[in-house]
């Protein structure tokens, strides 16, 4: 995973759109404030469980803190006790303290944990943080230090220990020893640990047997346990890699295999797969480290190392299902002869994985030539494991076969059985969209409507329930017309609950308090090498509280790859609520987007979805090749438009620094939008050609519309040769269409008589 995060107050996905007034955002949605299970009591007020009816402060906690001052201020002014008036209280003095307005945060502030119990520590540190910005740094001190004896326990002693360590360095001893998990002692870990590795005249980090300053030789001395709570818990920041290999060259004798695994859990979630593997060689024996430690090697093609390692694993873990997984990865590196037996081993041991394992073998015999085996093993996968994947990826390319042949009563048949025996599986919406289409070829327009909405009742998030949508007629574009779009957009008035965390993180979080709720779960989620549904959840929405959206996308959508019917039932279960597709699809950089969208004219759903799946909404993201930012804009390209636009007068002038400008959000935007109109004019407004064009570049796209054709846009999706390109095509468009379903009222109420939800 890709790890940016940074520590300043970053752009919550939902939160600055109230912002907007260029005419994007209608309405907001009505919601209630529930914050289930809660346990504390305000005084004077209904608890936080009991707060039924809507919130005022849980709708203005969304806008941006200029749009909210004079309502927050009349709610706090009220002379009533009411948790309303606790809540604007305390969100007026952040707001106030986010300005530097110490002085004016106070009187908000003061007695407020008395009465507003969930949040008392946290009153007492924003407290001496007011009184440190209105210079009374004595009374500060003293502040922090009443939090720290009155709550000794409580996650926001970290913060009021770091600020003290500002000043005595025995606070943040004290913090790293009670503390390691917090964020604020991976902050000063990071700290002592730079000031102990001073770099070398070639800008390497010193060795540690090199002389270090004297007023850093403790932390030298504590070298390795601060490399170890930056490798626990540093996860999240830009030192993290470097840190683990600091950790590995200088210490690697002596840690613990308890240890290794810590290390190559680390690699593994930044995408470091070769040192991951190595890790987890040393890790305790389980099926999971074995597996990792041998696709670790597969991934980086140390391929001998990766047989003999998973061949470990089958031989100590037999019935896991990790060993399943390997065998089948096994058999990707040996040949045929060799494959075969590991295949009927996976067949013999692994109902669930038989499947996929008669699909390989299947393909290894027609590689040898042997048309009798393929055919038989082919017929035992629709007949034995009718409901498999491998059975599903069958019956479509047999639809898709028939299909070129100009046989489309027999495609649809296929397609039909694989809908029925496999109604839940991502290919199923794509056979029940071809489904539709060959109908119409046969002229049975009854069965095309039902297939059309058959995609959209079971799979309505797919680009397919897109292009269903539009052959039954409904109003959402289709690639002809959708640049020239401006849908209605509804928002979710305020914040529901998460599905783990306690009462306090609940209520940071709905007050939009994003980075304080982030650190408080750093250490109420202890179980982050194996989550649970609910704990996975609240960490991959409160990454995006962050601007962590890569990963916080990535934690939310992953949950569907979940296994068990438990761990199934609740992933489909959070998939109704509104909190999952609005992190799934959130709207970070808004009014950037809405701006240039319009200034363009281009569907601002259109640029959202396509900055969506180019960064993850990243600013700062570049790839293998050079891509920069949130619309992946190469260096050259950025330089062309600027030329084209006359605002630099020669291709690569010396005074423009393009690499830091491109990971400016307005900048990549501005850039990236003209680059994408730029497409859209060389393809006559045709969206289809001008998306993948941004893609595959306007020479490629030229000549499959050359070589191949054109007289159906979604027979031409199917027919990219890149499957990047076609992949890329197909989540662009999803996106626009999931942006549509889940935000525009028409369109949602349309889906929703399909799904009931």
């Amino acid at each position: 995973m890709w790890k940016r995060l940074k520590d300043k107050w970053p752009f919550f996905a939902l939160a600055g759109l109230s912002a907007l007034s260029l005419g994007m955002i209608a309405a907001v949605l009505q919601s209630t404030d529930s914050l289930q299970g809660a346990q504390s009591r305000v005084q004077g007020s209904p608890s936080l469980a009991t707060a039924a009816k809507p919130s005022a402060v849980l709708q203005l906690a969304i806008k941006p803190a200029a749009e909210r001052t004079e309502a927050l201020s009349t709610l706090a002014a009220n002379p009533n006790p009411s948790l309303d008036n606790y809540r604007a209280r305390y969100l007026l003095a952040t707001d106030l303290l986010n300005q530097g307005n110490g002085k004016e945060a106070l009187p908000f502030l003061e007695g407020l944990e008395a009465d507003y119990e969930a949040m008392a520590p946290y009153v007492m540190l924003k407290r001496g943080q007011a009184q440190a910005a209105a210079g009374d740094r004595t009374g500060a001190a003293q502040t922090w230090q009443q939090l720290i004896d009155q709550h000794a326990t409580h996650p926001a002693v970290a913060e009021a220990l770091y600020e003290l360590g500002q000043y005595n360095q025995q606070a943040w001893d004290q913090l790293l020893t009670t503390l390691p998990d917090h964020p604020r002692s991976v902050e000063v870990a990071l700290k002592r640990l730079a000031a102990s590795a001073p770099s070398s005249s070639d800008g390497s980090t010193a060795s540690p047997d090199q002389t270090a300053p004297a007023d850093v030789a403790k932390s030298v001395a504590n070298e390795k346990d601060l490399l170890l709570i930056v490798a626990a818990h540093g996860l999240y920041r830009s030192e993290y890699e470097a840190s683990l290999d600091r950790l590995v060259a200088n210490y690697g004798a002596g840690l613990t295999p308890e240890q290794w695994q810590t290390i190559g859990f680390g690699y593994w979630e930044i995408q470091r797969y070769g040192k991951a593997g190595k890790a987890y060689a040393k890790a305790p024996g389980t099926p999971v480290t074995r597996y990792r430690a041998a696709r670790g090697a597969h991934l980086v093609g140390e391929n001998t190392t990766a047989i003999a390692t998973y061949r470990q694993l089958a031989q100590a873990f037999p019935s896991a299902p990790e060993t399943a997984t390997g065998l089948l990865k096994l058999s990707d590196l040996l040949p045929s002869p060799q494959a075969l037996p590991v295949l009927d081993q996976v067949i013999a041991q692994f109902p669930d994985s038989a499947g996929e394992a008669l699909l390989k073998r299947s393909e290894r015999l027609e590689n040898m030539q042997s048309p009798t085996s393929t055919k038989n093993a082919k017929a035992s996968i629709l007949s034995q494991y009718s409901q498999s994947d491998a059975a599903a990826q069958l019956r479509l390319k047999n639809a898709k076969g028939h299909a070129e042949k100009g046989d489309h009563a027999s495609a649809l048949k296929w397609a039909q059985q694989l809908v029925e025996a496999n109604p839940d599986i991502d290919l199923a919406a794509e056979a029940g969209f071809w489904a539709g289409k060959w109908a119409i070829r046969q002229q049975q327009q009854n069965i095309a409507q039902k297939a059309f909405e058959q995609v959209i009742r079971a799979h309505p998030e797919s680009y397919f329930a897109w292009r269903s949508a539009v052959h039954l007629g409904w109003d959402v574009g289709d690639f002809q017309d959708v640049r020239h779009r401006d849908p209605e957009i509804t928002l979710p008035a305020q914040r529901l609950t998460l599905p783990a965390g306690s009462d306090t993180l609940q209520e940071l979080y709905r007050l939009g308090q994003d980075q304080d709720a982030w650190r408080l779960w750093q250490l109420e989620f202890e179980n982050e090498q194996a989550p649970t549904v609910a704990e996975q959840f609240t960490d991959g929405v409160l990454r995006l509280g962050v601007g962590d959206n890569l990963d916080g996308i990535f934690m939310l959508s992953s949950l569907a790859w979940r296994d068990t019917p438990a761990e199934q039932e609740d992933y489909q279960a959070l998939k109704q609520t509104p909190t999952y597709w609005e992190g799934v699809y959130p709207f970070p950089y808004a009014e950037p987007i809405q701006t240039w969208a319009e200034q363009r004219q281009l569907n601002p759903l259109l640029v959202t979805a396509l900055i969506r799946q180019e960064s993850r909404f990243e600013p700062q993201i570049r790839s293998v090749v050079g891509a920069t930012g949130l619309m992946q804009l190469m260096p050259d390209t950025a330089d062309w438009v600027l030329y084209q636009t006359g605002e630099t007068d020669q291709l690569g002038d010396p005074d423009l620094d393009l690499d830091s400008e491109l990971e400016n959000p307005e900048t990549n935007i501005k850039l990236g939008t003209w680059y994408l109109d730029f497409t859209h004019e060389e393809y006559d407004n045709h969206s289809l050609f001008a998306v993948a064009s941004y893609n595959a570049g306007p020479g490629n796209v030229s000549a499959w519309i050359e070589e191949g054709g054109y007289s159906n846009a979604d027979e031409f999706v199917d027919a990219i040769p890149f499957p990047e390109t076609k992949g890329y095509v197909e989540s662009v468009f999803g996106g626009y269409w999931n942006y549509l379903r889940l935000y525009n009222p028409e369109i949602s109420r349309r889906v929703a008589k399909y799904t009931g939800r």
